[in-house]
């Protein structure tokens, strides 16, 4: 079943760790691809020096923060990898939850071919293990790229599934390459699957 807006406009952190388990899908033309959500950060706009909206920063980049939960925001990165994220809280908070890792579960060929330009039998320990295990990664992927920038996760295209019941343990921690956010880069807002091979770091 498909998250709904009222899934997405609640507290950012609490969005974080519920997204663990659920299912991001992007339906790529007929071609449904999945894989379930094993990692992700938590950014909090005004408050948060790691966030692309601190301070009230409102800029055509992260204007789709300031926007309705639930609506995908993404940007490019090192001039070569986009990053997926959610809008959480409600419209006019910019917060929004990065997600950094999935664990592939449909479609697993393409994204192979997507990532390596090969299926996936061809691929080596080494590729296998990187398939999707960070937020540049699981973009190239499951083929996200800016187009999907503003897409609302609530219709068709991509969009979160719940995922089966299991139980796991979130491990709490520091996010990851944001050394220059200053004290916001202790802040304990990134949230993964303990023992998940796909986290994209340990």
């Amino acid at each position: 079943m498909k998250l709904g807006r009222e899934f997405y406009n609640r507290d950012t952190i609490t969005v974080a760790k519920d997204l663990l388990g659920k299912v991001l899908v992007h339906n790529n033309k007929g071609n449904i691809m999945k894989g379930k959500i094993v990692e992700t950060e938590a950014y909090l706009g005004l408050r948060d020096k790691a966030a692309h909206a601190y301070g009230g920063r409102r800029t055509k980049r992260v204007e789709v923060m300031y926007g309705p939960p639930g609506v995908a925001y993404v940007y490019f990165i090192y001039g070569m990898y986009y990053c997926f994220n959610i809008v959480a809280q409600e419209e006019g908070v910019p917060e929004a939850v990065l997600v950094r890792a999935i664990e592939p579960i449909e479609s697993i060929d393409q994204m192979a071919i997507n990532r390596f330009k090969k299926p996936y039998e061809e691929l080596t320990r080494y590729q296998k293990r990187n398939l999707t295990n960070g937020p540049g990664k699981l973009c190239m992927a499951l083929n996200i790229t800016k187009e999907h920038n503003g897409l609302d996760l609530c219709e068709d295209t991509l969009y979160v599934e719940e995922g089966e019941e299991e139980d796991f343990n979130i491990i709490t921690s520091k996010r990851i390459g944001i050394d220059y956010a200053e004290e916001a880069k202790d802040f304990p807002y990134r949230f993964y699957i303990e023992g998940n091979p796909y986290v994209s770091a340990k």
